[in-house]
């Protein structure tokens, strides 16, 4: 039984075997039939990437052989090109040559001309000196022969003869001088007085009155609860960072705000209308909405001020300069717009200049920046009149500019024709009804306190406030005050008026000194 089950084994693996070596046969033969397929494809890849190759190869010498040619051509045309600006240039070079040959001998030409001319000229010049000493010979002779005959020198007779010219002329020259001075005085006077009405009456500016409060309108009064805010913390903080008091009581719908400065005034205004529409009122939004209105301020006066220079066909003028003229729409002085009133001066300026025959865009220029001082005076101490020429100066405008700044104050004597037309179109504009106001009251009392000041010093008669009270006129008792005590009495006025009275502008103290004799003929 084990022997019949061995041989059974025995058959099986020998079977086993026979198919595994059968398998293996048909496995390698169709692995050589694989290796024969790729090596075939092997080799007809290489022979066609060898035919590619070849082909690039022909490509690349063509393209070197056009580019060859393309290169010979373009340096056969080069050179052509060259040699034949090369021959213009010779030719050119001729010509200037034959040119200048030909200058060169008319110069010489020229030159000879000259020399024959100027020998000429000597030889003249020889005759007219020998001419010229026989003439002078002969004028002393005859000098002589007169003298001779007159019995008097020629020195006597000239003075006789002036003499009697002189006298008989006198009376004359004299009818002559008074007669042409008081022509001259009345023509002035009649054309001063036509410019001035030329000028008024072609330009009418508008009164605008400044108030010392603005008010801002609300919607409801619950709004009045949030401006103030808790334990007035919003109210104090807003006064605080706008600079203005918040003034909040029984009107309806209405709160002041109150400040002399209109600049500060009118960004306030602007923070609070923001700050209402925005609905969020607490001390860091007003700070926020504070800063952002600033800038929008500074850059539509900037605007503003560039429209005014466009509107008077004003080109060249410094930014900073610009913005302060914007910046005067924010300042008054009794009520009269400071940038109303330059832009009044400007023009009427500009008429004066024109009509007396100067410069009319130089003089609007000087009448615009006139009062520009005021822009900076709630920003710096000092009188508007050294700081307007102040910043002037620093950025170089015109000296005619300069002078009519310290000219329409008396500071300076207007230099010249466009000075002087500012400083009339200057009185004009304020001088004119309804330009300026201010309380009654206090006009009168000042005038009143002007009045007493001058007639409290000793040796003075009376004294009178005229011109609106910008000046004092002080009469004096000739027999107790000389012409020098006159001088030291305007001055001591004068310092007086200005430690106790406050006033707008210059008051100009007068002091009048004057001696009657009186008798009678029985």
């Amino acid at each position: 039984m084990i022997t019949q089950l061995l041989i059974a084994v025995s058959g099986a693996l020998v079977g086993a075997g026979a198919v595994v070596l059968g398998v293996k046969k048909s496995h390698n033969a169709k692995l050589s039939l694989y290796l024969d397929q790729a090596k075939a494809k092997a080799s007809a890849i290489e022979h066609e990437a060898e035919k590619l190759l070849q082909d690039a190869r022909i490509k690349a010498k063509d393209i070197e052989i056009q580019a060859q040619r393309s290169y010979e051509l373009k340096e056969q045309k080069l050179v052509s090109e060259y040699e034949k600006k090369f021959a213009d240039l010779e030719q050119k070079q001729k010509d200037v040559n034959t040119l200048f040959k030909d200058e060169l001998k008319n110069i010489m030409i020229e030159k000879d001309e000259l020399k024959a001319a100027k020998l000429e000229l000597q030889e003249y010049k020889s005759e007219l000196e020998k001419y010229e000493v026989e003439l002078k010979t002969k004028l002393e002779d005859a000098d002589k022969l007169i003298e001779k005959s007159a019995g008097m020198t020629k020195e006597e007779a000239k003075k006789i003869v002036l003499k009697r010219v002189e006298e008989s002329s006198r009376a004359q020259i004299a009818h002559i001088v008074r007669k042409y001075e008081q022509e001259a005085k009345d023509k002035a006077k009649k054309n001063a007085n036509y410019i001035l009405a030329q000028a008024a009456s072609r330009f009418a500016g508008e009164f605008a009155a400044e108030r010392l409060i603005n008010t801002v309108n609300l919607t409801s009064d619950d709004i009045k609860g949030r401006i103030i805010g808790k334990e007035g913390r919003n109210i104090k903080a807003l006064e605080m960072t706008l600079g203005v008091d918040v003034i909040i009581d029984d009107t309806p719908n209405v709160i002041i705000l109150s400040s002399f400065n209109l600049y500060r005034r009118a960004i306030a205004t602007k923070v609070i209308e923001e700050l209402i529409s925005d609905g969020r009122i607490q001390p860091a939004r007003i700070e926020d909405i504070y800063k952002k209105v600033c800038a929008e301020f500074e850059q539509n006066i900037y605007e503003e001020g560039e429209e005014i220079l466009l509107d008077f066909g004003i080109t060249d003028m410094h930014p900073e300069i610009i913005k302060l003229i914007g910046k005067l729409k924010f300042r008054a002085s009794y009520g009269q717009n400071a940038l109303g009133h330059s832009l009044e001066v400007a023009n009427l300026a500009g008429i004066i200049a024109a009509e007396c025959g100067g410069d009319e865009k130089l003089a609007i220029r000087a009448g615009l920046l006139h009062d520009i001082g005021k822009a900076l005076t709630h920003d710096y101490s000092g009188s508007h009149v050294d700081l307007g020429a102040e910043i002037c100066k620093r950025y170089n405008e015109h000296e005619v500019v300069i002078n009519a700044i310290y000219a329409h104050h008396g500071h300076e004597d207007a230099t010249s024709v466009e000075s002087a037309a500012v400083c009339a179109a200057d009185t004009l504009s304020a001088a004119r009804p309804g330009a300026r106001r201010e309380v009654l009251e206090a006009f009168l009392k000042r005038v009143q306190d002007i009045e007493e000041i001058a007639v409290s010093k000793e040796g003075v008669r009376s004294a009178y406030a005229i011109n609106a009270g910008r000046e004092i006129r002080v009469i004096a008792n000739a027999k107790l005050i000389n012409d020098d005590e006159a001088v030291l009495l305007s001055k001591e006025i004068a310092k007086e008026i200005e430690e106790k009275v406050q006033y707008p502008g210059d008051i100009k103290v007068n002091v009048i000194r004057e001696l009657r004799a009186v008798d009678y003929a029985r």
